[in-house]
């Protein structure tokens, strides 16, 4: 599991090949197994395949265009009527993109996270697309595919910004 953690990159080329059921149902369940606050689970996943709706969000989302190249895209949101906090609802959602991201590295794909709260333009535009109640706020995109490229770890350790007992 360290070595997944520390050598997780975000991929942003892709090869166009279709994700499979059993690798997506397996992410899924790695953003569902996520920590939250008072275990709310604020979380709902919206899974996008269809090319139309793809190409929208690329059209829209500056920062996703290489959803066009995956093999879908996974829209992480949270309800407002399971977690009101909105600072809570963002921190729970992030835990289930980051396990969502682990998991893909774990299996040998390619993941990007693409943010969608707090731009309240793309918030907008996502809520109108997709549809989403007015109580279902849409925190994150989770691109997902086989990747098209490679890279290598990073160490971002660094020893200045580690405290102990005081600052």
């Amino acid at each position: 599991m360290i070595d997944i953690i520390l050598s997780r990159r975000s991929i942003r080329k892709y090869t166009n090949m279709v994700v499979s059921e059993d690798d997506l149902q397996l992410i899924l369940k790695a953003g569902f197994a996520a920590p939250s606050a008072n275990n709310r689970q604020p979380w709902e996943f919206l899974v996008v395949r269809d090319k139309k709706l793809i190409a929208d969000i690329t059209n829209k989302h500056q920062y996703a265009r290489m959803l066009n190249e995956a093999g879908c895209g996974i829209i992480v949101c949270g309800d407002m009527t399971k977690e009101n906090k909105l600072a809570f609802l963002n921190n729970d959602c992030s835990a289930a993109i980051e396990n969502m991201l682990l998991a893909i590295h774990a299996l040998n794909l390619g993941g990007v996270w693409c943010a969608i709260h707090p731009n309240e333009d793309y918030e907008v535009f996502f809520k109108k697309l997709l549809n989403l109640p007015d109580n279902i706020i849409p925190i994150g995109l989770v691109v997902v595919g086989h990747k098209a490229e490679e890279k290598e770890p990073r160490d971002n350790y660094d020893e200045k910004k580690i405290h102990y007992d005081k600052w």
